[in-house]
């Protein structure tokens, strides 16, 4: 497994922080349970992004526009999609 240098995205005020508030209100409300509930919040995917809290801003609005709950697609759509291409990236996850 890759290792990825993180940082707590909750520690300190600024701009890290504000990132990930920002991104975690994005997400649907049922995405916002997590499937790994013995991580914190910000010990996801997220904090591979805490090294440049612009970036975390801008991947994560591209999802959270993409989950728009005001879209036709419902989260049994996504999680075909995400399972198709992950089939096809020969992905194990």
């Amino acid at each position: 497994m890759t290792w990825i240098k993180t940082f707590a995205p909750m520690a300190e005020p600024g701009a890290l922080r504000d990132a990930f508030t920002e991104q975690a209100k994005l997400y649907p409300r049922e995405y916002q349970q997590t499937a790994m509930p013995h991580l914190a919040p910000h010990e996801g995917i997220s904090a591979s992004h805490s090294l440049i809290p612009d970036l975390l801003k801008h991947a994560f609005s591209t999802f959270g526009a993409a989950m728009a709950p005001g879209l036709p697609l419902q989260r049994r759509h996504h999680e075909m999609i995400a399972t198709v291409v992950s089939v096809t990236n020969t992905c194990r996850y």
